[in-house]
């Protein structure tokens, strides 16, 4: 069929968006309607159904132990531990319930959601890692989220593949290896504070480094050595000029921050950072095809509007997974699914399923909760395999006819995902308030829920201002010492007010000559969010050769005067970062 492209307004933003002939052909393909939410508005949507950071104590409702849940006590269905939960002390189906045709899908699929056991953490194959969420097939993470492919001993980061002794950093891959305040790394070793670098080791400071050793404070370096604010030295004098920073004094390295922030104005911008991927665009790709609209996948093909993923293909509004294929409208761990539509975190081996959370093993269900190794179930109920097609399809044409209406006025008919007010968290407890921060009286006038901090009960014992500056001033008494947060909850980074040192970390910051942090892990997270540009694009042109850009050192392609390449950038153009296109960026940096 030949499709043509449309122009839609958004349900929620009233914004014009597009839906390509590409994209009607995929609708087609897995039998759904074009959705009535833009790109941008499905994956806020999808973002209100990922809770990661926030964290509580409570008990296991089912063996009374005490737990680190994601889900506040005042939720109003069981909440297990990892053993009970993948156990076989209590039933699934023994909640299912016969599909009442005269009242809403969502209404009902509410009810279902509020009496079937949920499980406390989101983990599969984690070993000791009772405070981590989202993590898989790795060990010994702590207060680390997303954390996949046999990493170890993650601390306080985000957004971890195959890596290990990683502290406070933010989407590192491949092989990376202690590693302290990284954002967007790739196969660096003993490193310190680097953005967007890869190859690396026991450098410090750089921005958009790529196989170099032993340098420092420098930007878009290629295969050097011994380099400090990009001029070259021996390697003697190399360590003489190191030796005379303080590394072990915060002093020190907050001086050390201020340059850095210099070196990131100083240094040119790939527009985009996309590696051996063809007819892509988004950010962070690598080894992609087909992809549009895409940010941090790796090992996919033919996928739009996806984020964080990888080894997968022929998917749309698809977030955290891999080794998939026909996702749409998907989030949170995904492994080995097949034809998966509107669903909150099919753990592993479901196919063909609509409107599903927390099921595996699982094929052809629709409405379940926390199913495992069924087929033909809708609402938690088993049926006949006849029966199954017949009741689905009427279920499936009464949703298009009495959609769901939520308190703004929004319509959900077969073909969106869930209402955002069915959402077992609130607003700020999500990843929706990082990518689309709202205030409390916006969120509430919009019908969704707001959660207040929980009043803590500790006693901080050394304030910010009493940390010791200098590394060799901590011994291990800093173990049972509660510390005050700089920001003392006055931000808007969740921030835990106090805080604490554990061994490992200790350990980590003596071997590695780091002082010690005055910031809750929240707030540390926040600050290396900042770095980062969001996921969504911007229409801009190459700065090469503007007013008050960098001057290039060689002539470009253009010749003398202004680029005029157009290009599609997360970088927004209120940024402070000089972007320019692929030929000028590597006439320039390569």
């Amino acid at each position: 069929m030949n499709y043509k492209t449309e122009n839609r307004i958004c349900q929620n933003c009233k914004q014009d968006f597009v839906i390509e002939p590409d994209d009607f052909g995929f609708y087609e393909k897995i039998k759904v309607p074009p959705p009535t939410f833009c790109p941008w508005c499905r994956r806020i949507r999808r973002f209100t159904w990922r809770n990661e950071r926030t964290l509580y104590r409570r008990t296991c409702d089912l063996c009374n132990k005490n737990i680190i849940a994601m889900y506040n006590v005042d939720v109003p269905f069981p909440v297990y531990c990892r053993e009970c939960w993948f156990g076989d002390a209590w039933d699934p189906l023994s909640h299912g319930r016969e599909y009442d045709f005269s009242r809403n899908f969502f209404e009902q699929y509410k009810e279902l959601q509020d009496v079937v056991p949920r499980l406390a953490l989101w983990q599969r194959n984690a070993i000791n890692s009772d405070y981590a969420n989202m993590a898989t097939d790795s060990r010994s993470v702590y207060l680390s989220y997303s954390v996949t492919k046999e990493s170890e001993n993650i601390f306080y980061s985000k957004n971890v593949d195959g890596s290990k002794d990683i502290v406070d950093s933010l989407n590192i891959i491949s092989g990376s290896e202690i590693l302290y305040e990284n954002v967007e790394g790739q196969g660096n070793y003993n490193c310190q504070y680097l953005f967007s670098s890869k190859n690396c080791l026991d450098s410090y400071y750089l921005v958009d480094c790529i196989n170099c050793s032993n340098c420092f404070l420098s930007y878009n370096l290629r295969n050097k050595k011994f380099c400090i604010k990009n001029t070259q030295y021996t390697k003697n004098e190399y360590f003489k000029e190191l030796e005379k920073f303080n590394l072990k004094s915060r002093a020190s390295r907050n001086f050390l921050q201020e340059e850095f922030s210099d070196i990131k104005k100083k240094a040119i911008y790939r527009f985009t950072n996309i590696t051996q991927s063809v007819n892509a665009t988004g950010d962070r790709l690598l080894n992609v095809k087909n992809c549009k609209n895409c940010f941090e996948i790796y090992n996919v093909e033919n996928a739009r509007y996806c984020y964080r993923g990888y080894n997968y293909k022929d998917s749309m509004d698809f977030d955290y997974g891999k080794d998939s294929e026909l996702l749409y409208e998907y989030i949170t761990g995904a492994l080995d699914n097949f034809n998966v539509k509107f669903t909150h975190n099919a753990i592993s081996s479901v196919r063909d399923a609509d409107y599903t959370d927390s099921c595996r093993n699982c094929s052809n269900i629709l409405g379940c909760i926390s199913l495992r190794s069924i087929e033909y179930a809708i609402f938690n109920k088993k049926y006949s395999k006849e029966d199954f097609k017949n009741i689905r399809q009427k279920i499936i044409q009464q949703m298009k006819d009495i959609p769901f209406i939520d308190k703004i006025g929004i319509k959900y008919n077969y073909g969106e995902f869930f209402p955002i007010e069915l959402s077992p968290w609130s607003y700020n407890e999500t990843l929706a308030q990082e990518l689309a921060p709202l205030t409390r009286e916006e969120v509430q006038k919009r019908g969704y829920a707001w959660r207040n901090p929980e009043q803590r009960n500790f006693e901080i014992t050394i304030t910010a201002d009493e940390i010791p500056d200098d590394l060799d001033e901590v011994d291990e008494n800093i173990l049972n010492e509660v510390l005050g947060c700089e920001h003392k909850g006055i931000c808007t980074h969740q921030c835990t007010e106090a805080f604490r040192i554990t061994n490992y970390e200790l350990n980590f910051y003596k071997k590695h000559q780091i002082p010690l942090p005055i910031l809750c892990p929240n707030c540390r997270y926040y600050e290396r969010c900042k770095i980062m540009p969001e996921l969504k694009l911007y229409h801009r042109d190459c700065m090469c050769g503007s007013t008050g850009s960098s001057q290039a050192t060689t002539e470009h392609f253009h010749g003398k005067g202004k680029c005029k390449v157009e290009f599609e950038t997360t970088y927004a153009p209120e940024r402070p970062e000089i972007v320019y296109c692929e030929k000028c960026y590597q006439q320039e940096v390569y």
